[in-house]
């Protein structure tokens, strides 16, 4: 039986796509600075090679990060039972930034090729949202915040949990990153206890908003 030429050549294509996402898993793995000519060479690839299967450096990233973060629910799985949005919050936030110190070569380069094409923006993981949203969403009838302050709080939250505020902190504070992690933590649970003593302050926009009479 003879063996499809063309058959052949989608396999051959799909092993050298896996093995330019590998070496990129591999790179990140390590924490070292992520780049096309290193995931060539480590992929065993010439750089064009590289970027015939992936245009940029971003959409490597995109094929390579599945899979190496867990689900939002996984990761806030230890206080899944927990009713204390602090404490919750807390908890996602410690785990975003651990995970970004441990792949910081590869959210460096996810930002770096972001800023100077800002037209790519929208393709970067937007991990920290889906860890907000696990976060409050479970407690969302049990806590004072309507769905306004709610939105709020979430958008509040984003500039603290985030890898741009631990590489301030770090690269221009000169914070090591134990305590960098430590500070954005005490912020996010500052953050969010605030936004409930506000809310149990003061009564909801809609409950605030002046009925109708009915004449």
């Amino acid at each position: 039986m003879t063996a499809n030429p063309e058959t052949g050549r989608v396999n051959q294509k799909t092993r050298t796509r896996t093995a330019i996402v590998d070496a990129c898993r591999q790179i990140i793995r390590a924490g070292g600075p992520v780049t096309m000519p290193e995931v060539a060479h480590a992929a065993l690839v010439s750089e064009p090679t590289a970027y015939r299967y992936f245009p940029d450096l971003i959409s490597l990233l995109n094929a390579a990060l599945p899979g190496m973060w867990p689900s939002p629910a996984e990761a806030l799985d230890p206080v899944e039972s927990s009713t204390d949005p602090v404490e919750r919050v807390a908890f996602a936030c410690e785990f975003l930034l651990r995970g970004v110190l441990a792949y910081q070569g590869a959210v460096r380069a996810m930002i770096s090729a972001t800023i100077t094409r800002p037209e790519l923006v929208a393709n970067r993981p937007g991990i920290r949202f889906g860890l907000i949203d696990e976060a409050l969403d479970p407690l969302a009838d049990a806590i004072p915040l309507d769905r306004a302050r709610l939105t709020e709080l979430k958008q509040d939250l984003a500039a603290v949990i985030s890898a741009e505020a631990l590489f301030s902190l770090t690269d221009l504070c000169r914070l090591s990153p134990d305590d960098a992690i430590a500070s954005l933590v005490r912020t996010a649970a500052t953050v969010t206890e605030a936004a409930l003593s506000r809310a149990a302050a003061q009564p909801s926009r809609s409950a605030a908003m002046p009925r109708s009479r009915h004449r």
